[in-house]
């Protein structure tokens, strides 16, 4: 398969360096379209295939199209991309925000995927869901979603709406990791310990339970029960947060980003 990437920001490279890291795409099949002069010169060095700054009839020799762009730059690049885009051609877009039905029509093209991964499919972590408009049919799928599966995991989903609640819990939620994580440093060096140190026992407490959540055979009530014995320290935690109603909070921010990013995917 021969892949063009329009736009190539962190994550169009986190894509890129994905599919040539597990052989699914040759260097010579990759064509990079980055407008940034800056950027251009790093991906020089990094030597990905072909490079260049605009949008030119090469597009129209590559079977994927994958749109990187920032949403608010998407209009900006449609017009061209609309001149040389062939029927045969699919789209991949991992903007947020952006309907397929706004891609067909900005595009005048039907085959068109809609996808929403996350910054961890920067070391081929992530997890993306992916949503696909009629024309593209299970052959086309299945290699999109091999491509997308070397970033990390993949879900389809069959309504597209659904890619507003994934954008607000996996598309978001590193964020809310990294806000907690971050909380509990804090707590550390309030406590007395240098940032390096709290910092090492904060992250490693995070990776150690996340094996602990995707290994053991338990709710993740028992897991908490294992921790927190009666009338103990965790306990004393628990309660503050309950008093603080921290959960609550969590889902209302969560759903107050599935608000936000229907409100931008009706423009």
């Amino acid at each position: 398969m021969k892949i063009a990437i329009i736009g190539c920001g962190n994550m169009g490279m986190a894509f890129a360096r994905a599919f040539l890291k597990f052989d699914l795409v040759k260097n010579q099949d990759f064509l990079l379209v980055e407008k940034s002069a800056d950027r251009m010169d790093s991906l020089t060095s990094f030597q990905p295939g072909v490079i260049t700054g605009i949008i030119g009839p090469q597009i129209g020799e590559y079977d994927l199209i994958i749109l990187s762009v920032k949403p608010q730059d998407f209009l900006s690049v449609a017009g061209a991309l609309k001149e040389v885009i062939k029927p045969s051609q699919v789209v991949l877009s991992i903007m947020a925000g952006v309907t397929i039905e706004g891609i067909q029509n900005a595009l005048d093209h039907k085959a068109v995927i809609r996808a929403m991964p996350n910054t961890p499919a920067m070391l081929g972590m992530g997890i993306t869901a992916y949503s696909a408009s009629p024309e593209v049919d299970i052959h086309q799928l299945r290699k999109i979603e091999n491509l997308i599966n070397a970033t990390g995991r993949s879900v389809f989903l069959e309504e597209e709406e659904q890619l507003n609640a994934v954008t607000a819990l996996s598309g978001s939620g590193p964020a809310y990791f990294f806000y907690v994580v971050k909380a509990m440093i804090e707590a550390g060096k309030q406590m007395g310990f240098e940032e390096n140190v709290a910092a090492l026992l904060v992250k490693q407490t995070m990776l150690g339970s996340y094996h602990l959540i995707n290994t053991a055979d338990k709710s993740l009530d028992d897991l908490i029960k294992a921790v927190a014995s009666k009338g103990g320290t965790t306990e004393a935690a628990l309660r503050q947060f309950e008093a603080g109603e921290l959960d609550k909070t969590l889902e209302k921010g969560i759903f107050a980003a599935q608000v936000r990013s229907a409100e931008l995917s009706r423009g």
